[in-house]
């Protein structure tokens, strides 16, 4: 969600940076509560939380708070037709992405997830060389199988394939739901940069949470998705869904509040520190355990994202 932040009002630019080693904390505090709001997700689902309620709460609060901060600052832009169009489309695939990492969060360890989703850069990168953007460089070409590498480690593939038992069904999917978010959220990256780029940030991402609103709310409304509406059944369901929605929620408005201040293209890379939060948080408060191959993989993916970052900066 960082990019959806990038690009903002010009006249904010002017803002004093915070020093440096404040503006990585902050990001980095940031990392945490996203991670934090796909740990309640996951003792909400347990608790039979419908997965589109999840996604309804979230767009609808973060859009409000968002929303109040534009009217605040009187940062609303008209769009051209071909613009709405594209925003529409936006909306759409982050609408997809948040139904594919919340499926894949209740199916598979939450830093799994994660790990899997920062394939995005990947398929970001062989987006542009398709669409006649520049040839991912030697460097990045090994950093993209470092990464895929680290993968392979983190999803302990080896011992899935050599087990004598049956690969677990619920296994298979979380991993193909992480995937499938990786890849619309790369396309969802392509069109914010290279299709949306003059519209504000924050403007951009009212509309796009306004989007995945409505669309959580018309799929929930059809029943097309089995129990994607259904209440929590107990207060345990309650409190996680409140805290999702106040984690992402208060992560995603500080964002926008300080994006001006953080300088982010130096240090944005910190924001990729969210899978190994999640890792941490999985392990103090879902006790999910990663054995000792898992977690050096992790550590690879992270790495590698973060270098391939700096790489694209620079």
């Amino acid at each position: 969600m960082l990019e959806l932040a990038k690009d903002a009002n010009p006249a904010m630019s002017i803002s004093t940076p915070l020093p440096r080693h404040i503006a990585v904390l902050l990001l980095a505090s940031l990392a945490c509560s996203f991670a934090g709001n796909h740990i309640a997700a996951r003792i909400a689902f347990d608790h039979d939380t419908g997965l589109l309620l999840a996604m309804l709460c979230r767009a609808g609060v973060t859009m409000l708070a968002l929303a109040a901060l534009i009217a605040y600052r009187r940062e609303w832009v008209a769009l051209s037709r071909t613009t709405w169009g594209w925003q529409l489309l936006l909306g759409l695939l982050i609408a997809i992405q948040s139904f594919c990492i919340y499926s894949a969060v209740m199916r598979i360890p939450v830093a799994l997830a994660l790990l899997l989703v920062n394939m995005a850069p990947i398929f970001l990168a062989l987006l542009n060389w398709a669409l006649g953007g520049p040839r991912p460089t030697r460097r990045a070409a090994i950093l993209m199988g470092l990464i895929l590498f680290g993968l392979v480690l983190a999803l302990n593939v080896a011992e899935q394939l050599s087990s004598q038992t049956e690969i677990d069904a619920r296994w298979i999917e979380g991993v193909m739901f992480s995937v499938t978010g990786a890849v619309v959220f790369a396309f969802a990256l392509w069109i914010t940069e290279h299709k949306l780029h003059a519209v504000p940030g924050m403007v951009r991402s009212v509309l796009t949470l306004l989007v995945v609103f409505v669309a959580a709310a018309l799929v929930g409304s059809s029943g097309v998705v089995e129990n994607g509406m259904h209440l929590p059944s107990a207060a345990t369901g309650w409190i996680a869904l409140a805290c999702l929605v106040l984690l992402y929620g208060a992560a995603f408005s500080t964002l926008f509040i300080f994006v001006s201040r953080l300088d982010i293209t130096r240090n944005a890379p910190v924001m990729n520190m969210e899978p190994v939060a999640g890792l941490v948080f999985g392990w103090l408060i879902l006790d999910q355990h990663l054995n000792g191959i898992q977690i050096i993989g992790g550590l690879i993916v992270v790495c590698a994202v973060v270098l391939l970052a700096y790489s694209k900066q620079k």
